[in-house]
């Protein structure tokens, strides 16, 4: 079950820079999953305890590229992301390194 509602971890430097000072950690997770859902998840596949859940769903944005022959149109689908908050203290391995 929380590998259907938990997609992906989302890895930039904006989420790495709030996972070190906020202890926020951002997720892609299913568009019909809601708050509590998402806390449950992230509680039982990394056994931590989880302060705050906010979430936004995002738009799809146009893109295009140009081939020989035609420039081919189509849009970048939308999806929800979720900020997670940890207890302080806590933290979740993403990358899964050695213990």
């Amino acid at each position: 079950m929380a590998k259907q509602i938990l997609i992906k971890p989302v890895i930039t430097e904006k989420s790495t820079r709030l996972s070190d000072k906020r202890g926020t950690y951002l997720f892609v997770v299913d568009r019909k999953a809601n708050k509590i859902e998402i806390k449950t998840a992230v509680e039982s596949m990394f056994s931590v305890n989880v302060k705050n859940v906010n979430t936004a769903i995002m738009p799809g944005k146009p893109k295009s590229r140009s081939t020989k022959t035609a420039v081919l149109k189509g849009t970048k689908s939308a999806f929800k992301k979720a900020f997670v908050t940890l207890v302080p203290g806590e933290t979740i391995d993403i990358f899964g390194g050695e213990e």
